[in-house]
């Protein structure tokens, strides 16, 4: 696998280190990076589902964190039932920990387990003062206002 070496783009740049740690956990290879499987889902303009198959799991055995600009989903591995000898188990119950790293202005708006998937609704909520706005351009001269003088 070839890495890549970034830093002599950041020598002349102030303010950019989470885009560069952004680039350094991209390139990274995390294990069990296939369990538990998930889609990303733009469900609107501004909204957006991350939709995870965690079939086994009950709402008491999974934990959603949010932080500043990532998002973390914990399953805890639920414990054998006394007594039950499986034959066959193909049902993964493993723990594991999912991280997602959110945009700016990225806020989570709910999460809900329905049939197995595990539903976490985004929004991008861009404050107010940092939205686009047009700028009214006024002529320097103005309305100009007659004089009048008695003849």
């Amino acid at each position: 696998m070839r890495t890549y070496d970034f830093s002599p783009l950041f020598r002349s740049t102030i303010g950019f280190d989470r885009v560069s740690r952004l680039l350094d956990t991209a390139l990274q290879t995390e294990d069990g990076a296939g369990y538990p499987p998930y889609n990303i889902e733009k469900t609107g303009d501004e909204t957006y589902r991350i939709v995870m198959a965690v079939a086994g799991f009950g709402e008491d055995d999974l934990e959603i964190v949010a932080n500043e600009n990532s998002l973390v989903v914990k399953g805890h591995a639920r414990k054998d039932e006394e007594g039950v000898t499986f034959l066959h188990r193909g049902i993964a119950g493993r723990a594991f920990e999912r991280r997602f790293q959110l945009a700016d202005y990225i806020r989570v708006h709910g999460a809900r387990l329905e049939n197995g998937l595990l539903l976490i609704d985004l929004v991008r909520e861009v404050p107010e003062h940092m939205k686009p706005r047009t700028i009214a351009i006024e002529s320097g001269s103005g309305p100009k206002k007659l004089e009048q003088k008695a003849a």
